[in-house]
């Protein structure tokens, strides 16, 4: 895959491996490292591209945007004896990455593990068979240490799994939930999770019901004696009995006997309202002031000597 500009400044050597700093090999300077940043983002977007062509796959599954948001890392190749391209050319690349996964061994229990995964592999249509991604996958193995029976390859295509039986004898899937496939090997030499203790049982106690004890620690509970036990009467009601305790332990200290209640007060009523003139001694109190004004003026013979209204009977007889 040829590009318009020199790709020896932006790649490097053969090997270009790059990760989510996405740093251009060549080194020119701070002026040029903005247009070699970009001239590598342009490579890596038109390799996805293609490789997604390649596969019949709706959206490219490489490109710069998501290589920042991954730690993933891409290995390109670079046709540094310029045949045909004066600038040179890409003749592919490998994208591997660390995922976590739940994958299932051939007795079908879960197991988590975190390998190695090949997430996109693609050369280009007239430089396949060639050994060109045979040494691609190599360098790939080389760099990361790694086994290919320890990898988990993500949706491989049919060429991709004749690739790996042809060069490495993976042929033995293990089949799995999700898209990724692995290979017999794959849990081999690997330590075995420690098995799930299970939580200690708590020691069976006996059940026991109501028992004497617990009603000598109901005893035991200090309480005020009647009435400071009785809680408020209610607004417009009558008050409200206080607990019964007190009477449950007269009744066993009685040797349970049937105690009797205190007699319940009765309600303070106020006093009816009194008239203004309630007898004809409060209305004679009233006018006893009056009393001599009132002789002196229907009996003129008598002087006016003040006397209580209760002689006024004898006076006038």
């Amino acid at each position: 895959m040829e590009f318009p500009f020199d790709l020896a400044p932006v790649l490097g050597d053969r090997f270009c491996v790059v990760d989510q700093h996405l740093r251009p090999a060549g080194r020119r300077g701070p002026a040029h490292r903005g247009d070699l940043e970009q001239q590598l983002r342009t490579v890596i977007d038109e390799l996805g591209k293609a490789s997604a062509k390649a596969q019949g796959l709706p959206s490219p599954v490489t490109s710069a945007s998501r290589m920042e948001t991954n730690r993933h890392v891409l290995y390109i190749l670079r046709d540094t004896e310029g045949r045909g391209a004066p600038k040179g050319a890409v003749i592919g690349f490998l994208k591997v990455g660390y995922k976590k996964l739940f994958l299932l061994d051939r007795s079908g229990a879960h197991i988590e593990a975190e390998p190695l995964c090949v997430l996109d592999f693609y050369v280009h249509e007239s430089l396949q068979r060639h050994g060109y991604g045979r040494e691609l996958f190599h360098h790939m193995l080389q760099s990361e240490r790694v086994e290919p029976w320890r990898l988990a390859v993500d949706r491989p295509s049919g060429k991709l799994l004749a690739f790996l039986h042809k060069h490495y004898g993976l042929e033995d899937a293990i089949p799995q939930v999700n898209n990724f496939v692995i290979f017999e090997g794959f849990f081999s030499n690997r330590p075995a999770p420690p098995p799930r203790r299970p939580p200690p049982k708590r020691p069976e106690e006996q059940i026991k019901p109501y028992s004497l004890s617990e009603r000598d620690f109901l005893r035991e509970e200090a309480e005020p004696p009647w009435p400071f036990n009785l809680s408020p009467a209610r607004a417009g009601g009558s008050p409200v009995r206080g607990s019964l305790r007190p009477f449950l332990l007269r009744r066993d200290l009685e040797g349970g006997t049937d105690p009797v209640p205190p007699p319940r007060r009765s309600r303070w009523v106020p006093p009816a309202p009194r008239a203004f003139f309630p007898t004809w001694r409060g209305f004679a109190s009233i006018f006893t002031p009056f009393s001599s004004l009132f002789c002196a003026l229907f009996y003129p013979t008598f002087p006016p000597i003040p006397f209580p209204c209760s002689s006024l009977g004898r006076v006038g007889r």
